[in-house]
């Protein structure tokens, strides 16, 4: 029976759906008819054998043929297909269930089912006479031509004993294993989406599970066999949640035992496994990583090589071996032979290391499906075929047993993989596996092992000419280096790498300032009445307002005069008994901020100021409140149409179809609200096809955002926050209402206010409030699934190939390494993401873009202080340096590992410092930026070896800034000038005069004599001896450059 486009039969929950089995049973026989001499043989029928079930991994051409027209795999079944019957020999269940498409079948290609169904104990002899005596009535010819795949050997009784009655029918067999991979090698979507999640399961147990176990290996030096790596890969596999992959176990499946390869033994053939040796990791080693998932049955594949402190002819090597694999993945283009795949590798060895060109690979890889190894379709120097659209490769190249510079057996021969799962599209292709890097920086680790000194140093290792990798696993000889030595270390290549990057963009700044005001309104635009004729007629001369028109009519010399009242400054009045006196007051030429310095025609006349007086003080008031009213509303429309202006045209929204209208929430908050004084209404977000539309139910209040226009996307859900919320950061300003932003949010409230009416307070085991909060929390988990649902459907929208430009993906805050501080006004909770560092709960937002940063300080950072303040410092200088005050010192070693591990370069010092003179130092002269060492002024550390001396001497003396924060004013005045005054060397040249040695009484006599001098002789004796106390340590203090920081503080180890 059909049932919903299934077709159900005896075999329990099986199903075959109806709709694939027709369509692509149609697709065979029109294959079959239209290459019928060039690919099928010239076959009158295709007879197609499946062997019994078996536990070894295995790739047929008739299992691949049942499975892509059937869904099953059918074992120990022969099916013979002819051009009016479709003859199948089965079981009687396997007949249950094929029986179901007798009528889909003969309505597809007009043929009918005849089953011949094997009891469980016989051979089926008489039933294959039954079938080949078929095949003779219904071909044309005397000995009929029947197509079989030649090169699957005959499994079990039941085929051998087919085999032979076949070779002894008089029919002649031919082969066409070519028919069957033209006709799998073009994938339709349902085929395209199983093997997009294979790779995506392919790639997420590399990229989360495979990596971090080596490098857990590695690090802890642990003794592990490449066949036990093998196992723990293959449960990973089989298990998708390991990985946190959501596909059902059942689905899945390995295409070959996982192989891990190390210490010099390396095979690159397919049929290649892994032996029990243990994986080597010492300098020069390489480790070569292959896996295989196969989702639905379709597979896919990813191999990558790493790289153990490499030697110059393993850098030379890989980054070669990458070139010619990302060249042979550009050449697969449709249209193209496969041929030119192979080709295009081999010119990049031929061009950058022919040395090499003996140990390439004889293949660039293979077509991939059903089957892991689809025959003829081979990427090889030979093959003509086309590349189509549709079509899925293993683009697989390696350098086999590459001689190295190094003695050790282990180490003096290497090998080197790459392989990707590629799927052609109509435009190109799209690497199924790119989230695996293979850079350079990515696969290379470096050890730094120095045996003579006690304390490591960074080895930078240059992995070719032009690449030096920034990711690197240091261990020492003795003990384990701690996580504060790996940052200190990994930070100063950080610096390294940071102050070249600024010295190359430094190079083609321009130091302008780049701000400025709008173009000003000119006054030859405010025009109230185009001529005299419009002026209204008025009877009495009083002052009046022409709201209309936005004019103010003005009685001078017996004739009204108009004004527009953009040319008003400020309208006052003031009331003397019986008298009111009105003061107008213009915008003129020469006055700050006037719109009209430059002017059309000099000589003109303007006025300035304008008084009157009137003895009806009702109509006065009346009058300047009309004025400042209208003033104001148009001032906020200019103000408004100004912003509008700045603003980027953005594209048409393109509405989506009924399938894409379910990609809706409802019932959400906008932030930014709509402008106007009507109660607040919720509404809906839609996603269309090229971006989002926000509406509510007032026809006004809509809000659309473009998908090219949005830089970042978040998904923040309520966890012990009041609201589940979506944020997009925009490339371009938009128009919310009548507010310009960059920043927009959605959200809903996950808890409602909820007040007590009864005074008493409840228990803590009161069933009520035991209610209360469960409704609590299960509003809240369904506004979160409402929230994530959508955020999926919008991602699987965004992976389409349209969008893969833009890299847009919705990114959910880490808040287990979120911080307190204070970004503007208040105390907020930012937390990081993998792109950026926001604050999306209070407002104003904070959205950071981490490649945006050029270095972060972190200031106030000492034993004695509770808090410290973070200065993010971003690579345009003209930018401000955005501050995030009063971070408790207990998350400061979780920010340092955070910025660490996200490559971003950071300092330490115990003064707060000025920014903006510094980086206008910066940009007015880069040159001695770059020369005095770049942003190592900075550097702590740095400085403590030039002021080690100072400090030895002193060693009383502590900066003001380390003290409690109960200091008097005047001290903490002190510790910031040593930074942020402007008359820093004036200050140091005095300090030195006074160290010279000017004693107390000298001190003394030339404090009372500035006091005389300023009429301030009165002085009290307390008065007198804090002078002095002050003067004391001034006088201590060390000399330092504005740019040093004080001494570093013990840094406690991150745990």
């Amino acid at each position: 029976m059909a049932d919903n486009g299934n077709a159900k039969g005896g075999l329990g929950a099986y199903t075959i759906n109806l709709d694939n089995f027709s369509k692509r049973l149609k697709i065979f026989y029109d294959h079959w008819k239209e290459h019928k001499s060039d690919l099928w043989g010239s076959s009158d029928a295709i007879v197609i054998a499946t062997p019994p079930p078996s536990d070894d991994l295995r790739y047929l051409k008739s299992s691949a043929l049942n499975i892509w027209l059937l869904g099953y795999e059918f074992p120990e079944t022969i099916i013979s297909f002819t051009h009016k019957q479709i003859h199948v020999l089965c079981s009687q269940k396997k007949a249950n269930l094929i029986g179901t498409l007798k009528k889909a079948t003969n309505e597809a290609v007009g043929a009918d089912i005849v089953f011949h169904v094997k009891p469980k104990n016989g051979d089926g002899a008489d039933l294959m006479d039954e079938i080949v005596h078929a095949v003779h009535n219904l071909s044309k010819s005397e000995n009929p031509v029947v197509g079989h795949i030649a090169k699957e050997v005959p499994e079990g009784k039941l085929l051998e004993t087919w085999v032979e009655k076949l070779s002894g029918s008089g029919v002649r067999l031919t082969d066409v294993t070519n028919g069957f991979s033209e006709l799998f090698a073009v994938k339709d979507t349902t085929e395209v989406t199983c093997a997009k999640k294979a790779a995506y399961l392919t790639s997420s147990v590399l990229k989360n599970f495979v990596v971090p176990k080596l490098e857990k290996v590695i690090d802890e030096e642990k003794k592990v066999t490449h066949s036990s790596l093998m196992d723990d890969t293959e449960k990973a596999i089989l298990d998708p949640l390991k990985v946190k992959v959501k596909l059902k176990p059942d689905n899945v499946d390995i295409c070959y035992p996982p192989v891990f390869q190390s210490g010099g033994k390396f095979d690159l053939k397919p049929g290649a496994s892994s032996n029990d040796d243990y994986l080597y990791y010492d300098s020069a080693s390489v480790i070569i990583c292959a896996i295989g998932s196969k989702y639905s049955s379709y597979c896919s594949n990813v191999a990558r090589t790493y790289l153990i402190d490499a030697t110059p002819t393993q850098s030379k090597a890989y980054g070669t071996l990458l070139k010619a694999h990302e060249a042979a993945i550009e050449a697969l283009k449709p249209g193209n032979q496969m041929s030119a795949v192979y080709q295009a590798a081999v010119a990049v060895i031929e061009r950058d290391a022919p040395e090499l060109l003996s140990n390439l690979t004889k293949s660039a890889g293979t077509g991939m499906g059903l089957e892991f190894r689809e025959s003829g379709l081979n990427l090889n120097a030979k093959n003509d075929r086309r590349i189509k659209p549709g079509m899925i490769f293993n683009v697989s190249l390696g350098l086999h047993n590459v001689q190295a510079e190094t003695t050790s057996e282990k180490t003096k021969r290497f090998s080197l993989l790459l392989a990707d799962t590629v799927l052609i599209s109509e435009s190109g292709h799209d690497i199924l596996t790119a989230p695996c890097s293979k850079a350079v920086n990515d696969v290379a680790y470096s050890f730094n092992e120095e045996e003579e000194d006690d304390t490591p140093a960074v080895k930078i290792v240059s992995k070719t000419v032009d690449v030096v990798p920034t990711k690197a696993t240091l261990r020492s000889d003795n003990q384990e280096m701690s996580k504060e030595e790996l940052r200190r270390q990994h930070q100063a290549e950080l610096a390294r790498q940071k102050n070249e990057e600024t010295a190359r963009r430094l190079a083609g700044v321009d130091s302008g300032s780049g701000e400025g005001r709008g173009p000003a309104r000119a006054s030859n635009e405010l025009v109230a009445y185009k001529n005299v004729n419009d002026v209204p007629f008025v009877r009495e001369l009083v002052i009046q307002v022409d709201q209309k028109n936005e004019a103010v009519l003005l009685p001078i010399y017996g004739s009204m005069v108009p004004f527009h009242v953009s040319t008003v400054k400020s309208v006052t009045s003031h009331q003397d008994n019986r008298t009111c006196t009105i003061r107008i007051f213009f915008n003129v030429p020469g006055m700050p901020f006037s719109n009209d310095s430059k002017l059309n025609s000099q000589g003109a006349i303007y006025l300035k100021e304008i008084t009157f007086r009137s003895k009806d003080p009702r109509h006065s008031s009346e009058v300047v409140q009309q004025i400042k009213t209208l003033r104001r509303q148009v001032a906020s429309r200019e103000s408004e149409r100004a912003e509008r202006a700045t603003l980027v045209t953005q594209e048409k929204l393109q509405m989506g179809n009924n399938r894409m209208k379910m990609m809706r929430l409802s019932d959400v908050w906008i932030r930014p609200t709509f402008g106007g004084r009507g109660r607040k209404l919720t509404g809906n977000l839609e996603a269309h096809f090229n971006g989002f539309r926000y509406s509510t139910s007032r026809s006004d209040e809509r809000v659309d955002i473009m998908y090219g226009n949005i830089k970042h996307a978040f998904f923040q859900p309520a966890e012990k926050e009041m609201i589940t919320l979506l944020h997009f950061h925009l490339h371009n300003h938009i128009m919310v209402g009548n507010k310009k932003t960059k920043d927009v949010q959605f959200y809903v409230e996950v808890m409602d206010v909820v007040q007590t009416v009864g005074g008493s307070r409840r228990m803590a085991l009161d069933p009520d409030e035991i209610e209360e909060e469960q409704r609590e929390r299960d509003r809240k988990n369904r506004i979160n699934m409402d929230f994530q649902n959508f955020v999926n459907k919008v991602n699987d929208h965004w992976s389409q190939p349209q969008f893969k430009g833009l890299d847009l993906e919705f990114d959910v805050p880490l808040r287990e390494l979120g911080f307190h501080g204070v970004p503007y006004k208040s105390s907020a909770f930012i937390i990081p993401t993998s792109t950026c560092l926001v604050e999306l709960i209070e407002t104003p937002f904070l959205v950071v873009s981490l490649n945006e940063i050029e270095i972060v300080n972190l200031e106030r950072v000492g034993f004695g202080t509770k808090n410290f303040d973070m200065a993010i410092v971003f690579k345009d200088f003209k930018k401000d340096v955005l501050r995030i005050d009063s971070i408790p010192s207990s998350s400061l070693d979780a920010i340092k590992e955070w910025l660490d591990t996200t490559d971003l370069k950071y300092y330490e010092s115990r003064l707060n410092l000025n920014w903006r003179p510094i980086l206008k130092t910066i940009v007015d002269d880069p040159q001695k930026f770059i020369d005095d060492g770049g942003w190592e002024f900075l550097n702590m550390e740095a400085s403590d070896s030039e002021t080690e001396e100072t400090e030895e001497s002193d060693q009383g003396y502590e900066p003001t800034d380390a003290e409690p924060e109960s200091e008097s004013e005047d001290d903490d005045s002190d510790s910031e000038s040593l930074v942020e005054s402007d008359d820093d060397e004036e200050e140091s040249d005095e300090d030195s005069e006074e160290e010279k040695g000017k004693t107390w009484e000298e001190l003394e006599r030339e404090a009372s004599n500035a006091d005389r001098e300023h009429g301030a002789e009165s002085d009290s004796e307390e008065e007198r001896r804090r002078r002095k106390a002050k003067s004391f340590s001034k006088s201590r203090a060390p000399e330092r450059s504005g740019f040093k920081g004080a001494p570093p503080s013990k840094k406690p180890k991150f745990r």
